[in-house]
């Protein structure tokens, strides 16, 4: 494994009981560092199951420990009963306590002031998406306005996932229901911007909790009921976000030593289904593997990259022809691209 920047940062995606293969992944890295990421890592941020991984991080937890209770809260949390079967009658799947409790038990009673005012500070950012006022909220341990949250609230605001978990104080629901299911680019912003790190000093950690290798054919979109859609769109969605804020930290930070990671599932594994946890484990040794021999997401490369048929000569010949075509096109397109790429609105 290439050896890390002086700063280091953290981003893990949302994905439900799918972070145990973070969890696992991280626990190799700790093995491989010799010492727990919360003495290494200065800034981690997350999304719903992200922000149980950050905020454990951020709060001194080492990987073996949140590892250990992922597994334990799996079939807690996500019990099936009578009421999980038609919870389209209230509108959620399960009950928050399970989940709550062992937070507290994890976290204690540590605000977001008390993460940023400890020595050394840690910078901790999680998502939430605020349905009252209709935006993303960014909850960050430096800013005044959340430094009295406990820490608990903030990530079950960030993951109380829509018809799994009941909104949180009648207005905050998943950090993944904006684009910030994966907060790598929140991530970058914070390191850059914020904290004034320089990026080329920098190296930022950005975790996923897999994707399928399996897609809808033709034709099963017509079949689809009202409920089917549900859980359809909410997983294309996040996934086409994700790999647009990925697009992001690439295009906008190019000097930062930005390390993506990604597993592709041989099926879909749902949100809440803790059976599949061996199968989990056995994903985030593959990832922690990944991370030890510095092997990026292959995906997103193919997807993000230029298309491998051209060669370089015909890849500037392509560029010649279309500057002098029109070079106002092309600094039109300068002015879009960087008005598409502003700054997240950070409340």
């Amino acid at each position: 494994m290439r050896p890390f920047r002086k700063n280091v940062a953290i981003a893990i995606d949302g994905g439900g009981i799918r972070g145990v293969m973070v969890a696992k992944a991280l626990t190799m890295l700790e093995r491989e560092l010799g010492r727990p990421l919360h003495e290494v890592a200065r800034l981690t941020v997350g999304t719903s199951t992200g922000s149980i991984l950050a905020a454990g991080i951020a709060s001194g937890l080492d990987a073996q420990r949140l590892f250990e209770m992922y597994q334990s809260l799996g079939t807690q949390i996500f019990k099936k009963t009578l009421a999980s079967r038609f919870w389209f009658f209230r509108g959620y799947r399960y009950s928050r306590k399970p989940l709550e409790a062992h937070l507290r038990e994890a976290l204690k009673d540590k605000t977001l002031g008390d993460l940023w005012n400890a020595r050394p500070s840690t910078a901790l950012v999680v998502t939430t998406f605020d349905l009252v006022s209709n935006y993303t909220r960014f909850l960050k341990s430096w800013k005044p306005q959340y430094q009295d949250w406990p820490v608990v609230k903030a990530v079950l605001a960030s993951s109380a996932a829509p018809t799994f978990f009941p909104v949180l104080d009648g207005r905050y629901s998943d950090g993944g229901v904006g684009s910030y299911n994966n907060p790598c680019f929140m991530a970058a912003f914070e390191l850059a911007h914020i904290l004034k790190w320089n990026p080329k000093e920098t190296t930022l950690l950005s975790l996923g909790t897999g994707r399928s290798r399996e897609h809808i054919k033709v034709g099963d979109p017509d079949k689809y009921s009202a409920l089917q859609w549900i859980p359809h769109v909410m997983e294309t969605l996040s996934e086409d976000a994700t790999d647009q804020q990925v697009h992001l930290v690439k295009a906008m930070y190019p000097g930062l030593d930005f390390r993506r990671y990604q597993i592709i599932m041989d099926k879909p594994i749902g949100l809440d289904d803790p059976s599949q946890i061996p199968l989990l484990i056995q994903y985030g040794e593959t990832m922690g593997a990944n991370i030890l021999n510095d092997e990026l997401d292959p995906l997103l490369r193919t997807r993000l990259d230029p298309a491998p048929t051209m060669n370089a000569a015909a890849t500037r010949s392509a560029s010649r022809r279309q500057t002098s075509r029109s070079g106002s096109l092309r600094r039109s397109r300068s002015r879009t691209r960087t008005k598409s790429a502003r700054a997240p609105r950070t409340r």
